[in-house]
């Protein structure tokens, strides 16, 4: 259990034995390069817990955002409990124990929202959807995150997508925000266009709207969002590892959010690559717990 305040000073369990909707759970690390530190991103889910502590006491006041309160009124019906026990470059445990919590929140017929991490967290996070697909993958990124292997590791951060790809529970992802140069040559994105991923770059959504993405999304579809927070414009969320001008802005990013609890049922959420020593006076935490905000609005109204 985590030492930093509850997302929004939500409880860790619900009175009477009720059923969250959604549990909120922290995990720091997934799989570490050899000789690579993670300890920044290990730092993220406390930051963006303590960015949601000025709002604790508003979760009944009206949110713009969601066009009502948090809980459209009602009690609250989401949980926070707390951290995964992960530790750098136990890379087997750590997959392990993220994709046991993931599964243990479905068990409950709850969401689950990951508060990362590097992005290597989200591989046993969606391996714990293999018995509650089929699901479809949103990921939100400036990167494809395709590599076969990274400084020796097929588990690491510039591998999630591909080795979503190799697992049978999920039907398709579709890849937004993407810009600039990364990890990904020209092997990647063939290797991805085989597979069927649909690339919708940042520019194509500044142009046409979130409906670009979302339009690849089939009606119904169970759906993980992946936000890797560089999938954002630097601007708004400078505590990156690799920032990237040209990225979605907040009004994109929780329309996309909302948008696919509409369209379709978000049946998981994660958040990561937030590096809080990259941040700049908090904003980017600030940023990311609205964005979970929304996530969790948005599960409650598909509810």
């Amino acid at each position: 259990m985590t030492a930093s305040p509850a997302f929004l000073g939500f409880p860790d369990r619900l009175d009477a034995g009720a059923a969250p909707c959604a549990v909120i759970f922290g995990a720091g690390h997934g799989s570490t390069y050899a000789g690579r530190d993670s300890s920044g991103h290990a730092l993220a889910p406390g930051a963006i817990r303590a960015a949601s502590q000025d709002d604790a006491a508003l979760v009944g006041h009206w949110d713009f955002d969601l066009g009502g309160p948090l809980f459209g009124g009602g009690p609250v019906s989401c949980v926070d409990t707390g951290d995964i026990a992960t530790a750098m470059h136990d890379n087997a445990g750590n997959r392990a124990r993220i994709e046991a919590r993931t599964r243990e929140v479905l068990a409950l017929s709850a969401v689950p929202i990951l508060l990362g991490g590097d992005d290597s967290v989200v591989i046993p996070f969606l391996a714990g959807f293999a018995d509650h697909g089929p699901v479809w993958i949103l990921q939100i990124d400036a990167h494809i995150d395709w590599r076969d292997a990274a400084h020796g590791d097929r588990h690491g951060y510039s591998s999630p997508m591909r080795r979503a790809s190799e697992m049978v529970h999920v039907a398709g992802m579709v890849q937004v925000g993407l810009r600039s140069v990364g990890s990904a040559r020209l092997g990647e994105i063939e290797a991805a266009r085989r597979y069927g991923s649909r690339f919708v770059t940042a520019r194509e959504v500044h142009a046409a709207g979130v409906e670009a993405a979302l339009r690849h999304i089939p009606e119904g579809a169970r759906v993980v969002v992946t936000l890797d927070c560089d999938g954002l414009d630097p601007g708004i969320m400078p505590g990156v590892a690799a920032r990237t001008p040209g990225g979605l802005t907040y009004t994109q990013a929780i329309d996309l959010i909302a948008g696919v609890g509409k369209r379709a049922r978000i049946a998981g959420f994660d958040l990561v690559e937030l590096l809080p020593p990259a941040d700049m006076d908090g904003l980017s935490a600030l940023t990311a717990a609205r964005l979970v905000v929304n996530a969790v609005g948005a599960i409650v109204r598909q509810a």
